[in-house]
């Protein structure tokens, strides 16, 4: 069996990537953390992928690795993976707006307890972009959606700064949607995990680029760091763990994609493996470039933000490894 890219995903890889290198340079990113209006110019493009989120999985984390790969501070994760799903599975007619790229929203479904699902709490905690978007979809216990425009929110301080988390009050007027079943609302969450996993190898595959290339320019004892059996090791662990994530969430996206009975398992593994794989790049990556990857002039530290705050985000590793304790226990 051939487990290739297709033409037309392989033209979307190549697009994405050559979109974000032209319109998502770093200097970017640090224009966001001072006014997250910035990025609204980048959104403009990339509005127009949002229909990638409710299509077949494999093409959506394509498109997301290349997101990662620059840690993309853009509402997409919360318009394409949670939004838009949510809209379609309650038949929700404003999905055309969104799916056109003429609008945008976010979910608002994790309590205090942080975890991703149904609660009859109102104010909703860690909702992506809540301040960016258009509208916010919260989800209520017994699965009611209702859309609200500019609900109170206020940002949650965390270590990323290209992925804004609010905490949201959702007991404000707003318009029925529709009822989402838990069936479905796991459903989205299970493409939105692996999604997320996705763009995880995309940041940890940037930070593995950018420590080999330092490795190779950084000169110590009148040779290159990156000749030091010591770096080799780390740079070698930090490849395989990126190649072993990228495995898995391709794995898990064909899984769901063809409703395998092994995908609840795969989504789990999908996660798990990017966080480890993103932690082990970010922490051996700032090793390797001593003390000048701790600096804020250097770019290190923006796509170590994101590797460290999408970890987090719909279950850390620890959390995706008890529930797949769970499954086979």
């Amino acid at each position: 069996m051939n487990f290739s890219f297709s033409d037309d995903q392989l033209l979307v890889r190549d697009t994405a990537r050559q979109l974000l290198a032209d319109q998502c340079p770093p200097s970017l990113l640090r224009a966001h953390t001072d006014d997250i209006t910035a990025a609204r110019p980048l959104w403009e493009h990339l509005s127009d992928f949002v229909p990638l989120g409710i299509g077949p999985l494999v093409d959506l984390c394509v498109f997301m690795e290349e997101l990662g790969r620059v840690a993309a501070p853009v509402p997409f994760f919360a318009t394409a993976c949670l939004y838009a799903p949510v809209l379609e599975a309650v038949g929700e007619h404003d999905l055309d707006a969104v799916l056109d790229g003429h609008a945008s929203g976010t979910v608002a479904l994790a309590g205090a307890d942080g975890v991703w699902h149904p609660n009859a709490e109102t104010r909703k905690t860690f909702v992506p972009d809540a301040a960016s978007v258009d509208l916010v979809a919260a989800i209520a216990a017994d699965g009611a959606v209702t859309l609200l425009a500019s609900p109170p929110a206020q940002r949650i301080e965390t270590i990323d700064t290209t992925r804004c988390l609010y905490d949201v009050e959702t007991a404000v007027p707003g318009t029925s949607a529709g009822t989402i079943s838990r069936a479905a609302l796991d459903a989205v969450l299970a493409r939105a995990t692996v999604a997320l996993a996705a763009e995880m190898v995309g940041t940890a595959r940037r930070l593995l680029d950018m420590t080999i290339a330092y490795a190779k320019d950084r000169i110590q004892f009148d040779v290159p760091i990156g000749s030091f059996q010591a770096v080799q090791h780390k740079l070698a662990d930090m490849s395989l763990d990126v190649e072993r994530a990228w495995s898995a969430v391709y794995y898990a996206a064909m899984a769901i994609d063809a409703e395998d009975d092994d995908r609840d398992r795969a989504v789990h593994v999908a996660k798990a493996a990017a966080g480890e794989a993103a932690k082990r790049a970010a922490k051996d990556g700032i090793q390797i470039h001593g003390g000048v990857g701790f600096t804020m002039e250097h770019d290190l530290h923006l796509f170590l933000r994101r590797a460290f705050g999408a970890e987090a985000l719909l279950g850390t590793t620890g959390w995706h490894h008890d529930r797949l304790a769970d499954l086979l226990i």
